[in-house]
């Protein structure tokens, strides 16, 4: 089985990764001549382009940055025509429900096999091989590929026909967001009551306040090892993409009348951190709009208390 891999981002250099490293035939190309460069670096077959990293694939994993990029390789490069005649495509990119149904729809045209695969569990989870795969497509093809996403992650599930997997990401990041957003809040409003972080955090790791961006994120210095804030907010997932990432379930809740007030504050937000020439820092860095590093819009906090 040859594998062919297109992008080599945060997440997309150490997936690959795992899969090279449990003996599987794999030829690597991005865009980028950095990302090249590193993934030579970490050992990796890099191909000299995209054509010849598809030449007679089985199956193409794409993890790009949006939709446009995948529709792009997939279905425009050219590389379509070299893989081989029963390839499956794995997109593990974060795209809209409907867009991977219109490339899935173009891919089949042709007698070969797509499935959207985005993944959770962040830059720690593609290092650690750990992540969560929400997959849609044929139930066939993902059995083919399963023991490719057993290399990456822990966590495989198969939602349904095509775009499931899109549509479980977009609600999973709308409320990952808003978590972030809420938590940035809280730690900030914690430390200036006086509390200890450390000691705060394990006492909300054991009551109601409890989350998996507490445990991963918290977002004050010295709190959490892993955290980006311990490193000056260096992205694993950058405010712009979360914004991007938002955006397709504001979409989303538009096309099936689903009222999202909260989810829209949070794109204000992420919004506001951008124009504040922030947008290429961890999107955890939404806490120094809570802290007022950054202004974050109109005054709330003399709003009135309820009734």
């Amino acid at each position: 089985m040859k594998i062919c891999w297109v992008g080599l981002g945060h997440m997309g250099l150490p997936m690959v990764s795992h899969l090279q490293r449990d003996g599987f035939e794999v030829h690597v190309y991005d865009s980028s001549a950095t990302a090249r460069v590193a993934a030579e670096e970490d050992g990796l077959t890099v191909a000299s382009s995209l054509t010849d990293a598809a030449r007679e694939a089985d199956v193409v994993f794409t993890m790009l940055p949006t939709g446009d990029h995948v529709r792009k390789v997939l279905l425009e490069s050219g590389a379509e025509r070299l893989v081989g005649p029963h390839a499956i495509f794995v997109d593990s990119s974060t795209i809209s429900p409907s867009e991977a149904r219109a490339i899935a729809r173009d891919v089949e045209r042709d007698g070969r096999q797509f499935l959207d695969a985005p993944v959770s569990g962040g830059t720690e989870g593609a290092a650690n091989g750990t992540l969560t795969f929400m997959v849609g497509g044929a139930v066939e093809a993902f059995q083919q590929v399963r023991p490719l996403l057993a290399a990456m992650g822990k966590n495989l599930f198969h939602l349904g026909g095509s775009g499931c997997g899109q549509s479980a990401k977009t609600v999973n990041n709308m409320m990952l967001a808003m978590n972030m957003a809420s938590l940035s809040e809280a730690v900030v409003l914690a430390e200036r009551l006086g509390l200890n972080a450390r000691t705060f955090l394990e006492v909300a790791r054991t009551s109601s306040g409890d989350s998996w961006v507490l445990r991963h994120f918290y977002p004050i210095k010295g709190t959490v090892p892993t955290a980006p804030v311990n490193q000056d907010f260096v992205p694993g997932f950058t405010a712009g993409l979360m914004r991007k990432d938002v955006g397709l379930a504001l979409d989303a809740a538009r096309s099936h009348d689903v009222r999202v007030p909260m989810t829209h504050q949070a794109a204000k937000l992420l919004d506001r951190l951008i124009a504040a020439g922030q947008g290429q820092l961890d999107f955890t860095a939404l806490v120094k709009l809570a802290s007022g590093e950054i202004d974050s819009g109109p005054d709330t906090r003399t709003a009135p208390a309820a009734d």
